[in-house]
């Protein structure tokens, strides 16, 4: 089997970058101020370790600029609920 050029031209298509944070499924991540964070911690009457985890490696993470000890809201749509409010600890 020999190499031959292909019978038809080839096309370079230019890749963009992805925007994690446009995709449908992805619910929206917000990055709290400590100040939010603190109020956040408050209301619920817990230290920050308490909130479940989200890694700092994570792509919508790092796409907001999170660093590990910052505190992120995340809001899902609910068919039910219009929307469900989380909040994730970054950890690393």
């Amino acid at each position: 089997m020999s190499l031959h050029a292909a019978p038809f031209p080839l096309k370079v298509v230019p890749v963009t970058k992805f925007a994690i944070r446009d995709h449908e499924t992805v619910p929206e991540h917000i990055l709290l101020t400590p100040e939010e964070a603190d109020g956040v911690l408050k209301a619920f009457g817990i230290t920050a370790p308490q909130l479940p985890k989200i890694h700092v490696a994570d792509p919508a993470a790092k796409e907001i600029g999170a660093k590990v000890g910052d505190i992120i809201k995340v809001v899902r749509k609910s068919t039910t609920a219009r929307q469900s409010i989380f909040y994730r600890l970054v950890i690393d």
